[in-house]
C-alpha cells in the first residue's frame, strides 16, 4: 500500500510538471518554448529513426564506463583514508585540492591528453566520480560507532576481520550514497563533454539543436536525460535502503 502511494505521488509530481509546462506555452512563443505535445511528437520521430536510442545508449555507455572506473579507484582510497589516519593526512590535501577543480574545466586537457575519442569522455566521468566517492567513503568509515570496533576487538577479531566484517558493512550505506551523488554529477559532466568534443550522444544532440535552432530536439534531449537520470537514481535509492540497511543491521 505504501509503495502504491509512493508511485501515485511520483505520477502526480510528473503530471504537475507537465501541466505547468503546458501552461507556460501560453506565455511564450512556441518556436522558443514548444509544448509537451510537440516535444513528445518529436521524441517519437527520433525513436522511429533510431537516433534517440543510439545517442542515449552511447551517452550511458560513457557514463557507466567512467563511473565504474572512478568508483573502482575512489572506494579503495576512501576506505584507506577512513581506516588509517596517516593516509588520511597524506591524501586529504590532494583530494580536496582536485575536488575544487570542476570536471568541465578539465575538458580542454582531456582532449589534449586523450583526443576526441571515447577515452576523454570516460576520463572526465571518472574524474568527477573519484573525489566524491573518496570523501563519502572516508566519511562513512570515520562515522562508524567506536563501540562496534571495540566489541569486535574484545571478541578476538583481528584488523582484517574488523575491516571486512565491521567497517565495510557499516560504511555501505554511506558508500552507496556517495555513489548516488557521483552518478548525478556524471550526467552533468557527460553533457558538457559531448557538447565540446563528440559527434554522438545526448550532448551532441543538444549542441546540434542549438546550431540549427531545433528547440524541440533540445527539449527531447533534456527530457531523456531527466527521465533516465531519475530512473538510475531510484535504483541507487533502492540499493541504499535494501543493501545499506541490511549491512548496517548486520554490523
Amino acid at each position: 500500500m505504501n509503495k502504491l502511494r509512493e508511485y501515485c505521488t511520483y505520477l502526480l509530481g510528473f503530471l504537475a510538471l507537465f501541466g505547468s509546462w503546458h501552461l507556460l506555452t501560453y506565455l511564450m512563443p512556441s518556436i522558443l518554448f514548444p509544448g509537451p505535445a510537440a516535444v513528445v511528437s518529436k521524441a517519437f520521430s527520433l525513436l522511429q529513426d533510431g537516433s534517440l536510442l543510439e545517442n542515449l545508449s552511447i551517452s550511458l555507455m560513457r557514463i557507466f564506463a567512467g563511473f565504474i572506473l572512478g568508483a573502482a579507484i575512489g572506494i579503495p582510497l576512501g576506505l584507506i583514508m577512513g581506516n588509517f589516519r596517516f593516509m588520511k593526512r597524506l591524501l586529504e590535501p590532494t583530494t580536496e585540492f582536485l575536488r575544487f577543480i570542476p570536471s568541465v574545466a578539465m575538458i580542454t586537457l582531456a582532449v589534449i591528453w586523450f583526443g576526441i575519442g571515447e577515452a576523454s569522455k570516460i576520463f572526465l566521468i571518472a574524474y568527477t566520480t573519484i573525489f566524491i566517492v573518496i570523501i563519502s567513503t572516508a566519511a562513512a568509515v570515520l562515522s562508524i560507532h567506536t563501540d562496534k570496533i571495540r566489541a569486535a576487538e574484545i571478541l578476538g577479531a583481528n584488523r582484517k576481520q574488523i575491516f571486512f566484517f565491521v567497517s565495510l558493512p557499516a560504511a555501505m550505506a554511506g558508500i552507496l550514497t556517495g555513489l548516488r551523488v557521483a552518478m548525478g554529477n556524471s550526467f552533468t559532466t557527460i553533457v558538457a563533454a559531448e557538447m565540446v568534443a563528440a559527434d554522438s550522444g545526448l550532448g551532441t544532440m543538444l549542441w546540434q539543436g542549438r546550431l540549427f535552432m531545433l528547440i524541440d530536439q533540445i527539449f527531447v534531449s533534456l527530457l531523456a536525460l531527466g527521465l533516465v537520470g531519475f530512473a538510475v537514481d531510484r535504483l541507487f535509492r533502492v540499493g541504499i535502503i535494501r543493501f545499506g540497511g541490511k549491512y548496517s543491521a548486520v554490523a
